[in-house]
């Protein structure tokens, strides 16, 4: 069980790195004419962007299903990329953009440090100069930014 349970947790902490890496190289390279879409306002309630939230829901759900016989590893990972897709939705869908509005303004100073980096990261319109590409790590700058916004409020 403890081993099983590690298992979600290191691929849910490697997701992390795994988005970091896919949102700075790939979204922003060779792949940037589905991700541009996020970043241009529009009236749409999808985009092209969010073809890679599929993509990651369907190798989640190949890991779950080859990995149901026995729940071997690979059921274990395809939890922990689910679970981190969910916190990702959460986070990123619902709470920084407002897809659903089901959350008010963050009081709490690390979901104010996500906000603001992923606000700054929205700056650049462009494929190029663009900072801030993790999702759930957030550079302690934006912490020191985050304490003052919400000691003010």
């Amino acid at each position: 069980m403890w081993g099983n349970i590690a298992i979600v947790i290191i691929t849910f902490c490697g997701m992390e790195v795994v988005a970091w890496f896919t949102h700075k190289y790939i979204m922003h390279g060779f792949l940037w004419f589905l991700h541009r879409s996020h970043h241009t306002r529009h009236p749409y309630p999808f985009e092209r962007n969010d073809l890679f939230f599929v993509y990651y829901g369907i190798l989640s759900t190949i890991f779950v299903i080859y990995g149901s016989p026995n729940y071997d590893y690979r059921f274990w990972i395809g939890i922990g990329i689910g679970l981190y897709g969910l916190v990702y939705f959460l986070i990123h869908d619902v709470f920084i953009h407002r897809r659903l509005r089901l959350f008010g303004k963050a009081q709490n100073t690390y979901l104010k440090a996500l906000d603001i980096a992923h606000k700054v990261h929205h700056k650049t319109t462009d494929k190029e100069g663009g900072e801030s590409f993790g999702m759930l790590w957030v550079n302690s700058r934006f912490y020191k930014l985050a304490k003052k916004r919400v000691k003010q409020n």
